[in-house]
């Protein structure tokens, strides 16, 4: 596109593009504080919700299990909202609104009945799946805006430094927030100084996001989308889609249903700190963030599948340790919490590439909203079943350590177990889709319940491959 524009649009284009990258990063970094308290079972509203509003394990899987509702919803909202409108706009406006239901947190939270914790849970349920809704819709949008104005020969190294950056603001966040929340006590007012951060650092943010001069690296032509007799038919010709998608669902089953009640855990039973619970995040994140490169190249080297269930392996098989985690040896935590975020990385960086391959270019439509309706409704099931399990366990047995003890069993064993459904997919040529972007949502979602807090952030991208020169 651009070798046909004038010498002097093409520099207009190029400054209006150097520009919308640097806002994109600073932008991103502003926004951090409130995209990690929008996901579920962060420290922050893990501690609101059991030391603050104390809430029964069933009320706090319900809770918990908002997110992935609203993941659900969006995959037949969207198209009905995004008619007329472009992605840069549909970004800007739930932004704003998902912006909006946090500064109205922050004087909800003094008039809630701290002494009616059902009353209390409603309030929070109410909200969170209101704001879960804005979130989502923002983050797919966004996605989409993304592919709209950054040329692909850029995407791999921009992503790559900006997902970088981005880590330093959230591991900040996190720390800080837990040293104000310790500090504080818990107490009310420590909740509202960390969200009203949040609130505030968001507002440059909205502002540029609304100012970049974001233009399309080239023009656009909708593919045409088949009937959906056509779709279908094409699906079922992908035998290994429907394996894919059973694996997902198990192991969204797994990693949700008591996923969100470790740091429930550290902090009712083991009587840590959210600084301290602070420090076992940001040793996870940082453990994946300088491991996944490595696990890119062996997922080049060696196939998705094949590296995803080494990684799967050598994830789980360490979190049955969960199992003899007491008081008194805490300290294990630390090697836990690093080697979650090495072993993990690998295995979530390969669903996002094995998806790209497995999705029929045909069908993507039909294929990606079938695999996120499908994940969705297990995943949001699955905290309400946990939780239910958790509360009953609670009146059968007198010792509680006990049964999160036995609880915690269930994702490693059930995670090995559906290793299977994973090899028997094929693995096809990759196919010309560059994002998926709905399917992620719960991808990123389910990253912060099994500590791997970084992806939820992380730009995924296919980099371009660059085409070696003749020789003369």
């Amino acid at each position: 596109m651009n070798a046909i524009l004038p010498s002097h649009d093409r520099a207009a284009h190029r400054s209006d593009l150097e520009r919308s990258l640097r806002l994109c990063v600073v932008e991103g970094i502003t926004a951090m504080p409130i995209v990690t308290l929008s996901l579920p079972a962060n420290v922050v509203l893990t501690a609101l919700f059991a030391l603050t509003f104390p809430q029964n394990k069933i009320s706090l899987g319900i809770i918990w299990s908002v997110p992935f509702l609203a993941n659900f919803l969006q995959v037949f909202v969207l198209p009905l909202i995004t008619r007329g409108r472009t992605a840069k706009r549909l970004t800007v406006f739930f932004a704003i609104l998902h912006w909006l239901s946090w500064v109205l947190l922050i004087p909800m939270l003094s008039w809630l009945p701290g002494d009616d914790p059902v009353a209390a849970g409603a309030w929070f349920a109410l909200w969170f799946f209101v704001s879960s809704c804005f979130s989502s819709v923002t983050g797919v949008s966004w996605s989409a805006w993304m592919q709209e104005w950054v040329p692909p020969p850029l995407r791999g190294k921009f992503f790559g430094r900006r997902n970088a950056v981005l880590q330093i603001s959230t591991l900040l966040f996190v720390l800080g927030s837990g040293w104000i929340l310790t500090r504080l006590e818990y107490a009310i007012t420590a909740y509202q100084v960390v969200i009203g951060v949040a609130v505030l650092f968001r507002v440059p943010s909205l502002f540029w996001l609304a100012a970049s001069p974001t233009r399309p690296h080239r023009r656009h032509t909708a593919p045409p989308v088949l009937p959906l007799r056509e779709q279908f038919r094409h699906m079922r010709r992908s035998h290994s889609l429907p394996p894919f998608i059973a694996f997902g669902a198990l192991w969204a089953f797994a990693a949700n249903c008591f996923g969100p009640f470790y740091h429930v855990f550290m902090l009712e039973e083991l009587n840590l700190s959210t600084f301290d619970v602070g420090i076992f995040v940001t040793l996870s994140q940082l453990g994946g963030a300088l491991s996944l490169p490595a696990w890119g190249r062996l997922l080049d080297r060696h196939g998705n599948k094949s590296v995803m269930v080494a990684s799967l392996l050598l994830w789980q098989l360490p979190n049955f340790a969960w199992y003899f985690i007491e008081p008194g040896n805490t300290g294990w935590l630390y090697i836990i919490w690093t080697w979650i975020g090495i072993a993990g990385a690998g295995f979530i960086l390969g669903q996002f590439t094995l998806l790209i391959r497995l999705v029929p270019v045909e069908a993507r439509h039909l294929a990606i909203g079938v695999n996120l309706a499908v994940v969705s409704l297990v995943a949001a099931a699955a905290p309400i079943i946990g939780g239910w399990a958790l509360y009953t366990g609670f009146r059968t047995l007198p010792d509680r350590i006990q049964v999160y003890h036995l609880s915690f069993l269930l994702l490693p064993i059930l995670a090995i177990a559906a290793a299977p459904l994973l090899l028997r997919v094929q693995e096809p040529r990759a196919s010309s889709l560059t994002m998926v972007f709905g399917a992620m949502r719960n991808v990123r979602t389910l990253s912060a319940m099994v500590g791997l807090g970084f992806l939820v952030n992380y730009v995924f991208f296919r980099p371009s491959r660059k085409v070696p020169a003749r020789r003369q």
